[in-house]
């Protein structure tokens, strides 16, 4: 039995030497330059949102149909995949995102159809890495098309999957 436990010991006690003489030895952290430490000081003071500083009104245009994307194998129809999409827009933008819906709804749908054709909605397709790529790919072409000032976000707000 000792010949079992004697290999775990040595290995969390050599394991615990290790860290120790890690933390001994570092490196002391360099100090900041005077205009550095100013900068920092002056970042902290301002909070992100707050009375002094307040957040920007937005709006959420929902569109309104929702997109439908064909999941295609061996030439044939094997899935669909549905999406309802809103977009995050400065106060005041909403009109003009339903003024250029057509436009946004052709660059979505790119995005969309490249997404299903690289295998984005196989598997798990809903896990947040998966979206996290959707989303931002959707965002980048509807801030491509409408303005990075008017354009903060597109909100994935329904997504659903039907097998054939």
């Amino acid at each position: 039995m000792l010949s079992k436990i004697l290999p775990v010991v040595l290995l969390l006690v050599g394991a615990g030497a290790g860290v120790g003489a890690g933390m001994v030895l570092r490196p002391a952290p360099e100090p900041l330059a005077p205009e550095a430490a100013e900068e920092v000081a002056e970042a902290k003071e301002v909070e992100p949102y707050g009375p002094d500083n307040p957040a920007p009104m937005m709006e959420y245009a929902k569109l309104s149909n929702q997109f439908v994307v064909p999941i295609i194998k061996d030439r044939n129809v094997a899935a669909l995949v549905v999406l309802s999409l809103s977009i995050e827009v400065t106060e005041g933008s909403k009109d003009a995102v339903f003024q250029r819906e057509p436009k946004l709804r052709d660059s979505f749908l790119g995005v969309l159809f490249d997404h299903a054709n690289m295998g984005g909605f196989e598997g798990a397709f809903t896990e947040a890495n998966n979206i996290a790529v959707l989303r931002n790919a959707l965002r980048e072409v509807a801030q491509k098309d409408m303005g990075k000032e008017v354009v903060s976000d597109v909100l994935i707000l329904e997504i659903a999957r039907q097998d054939y």
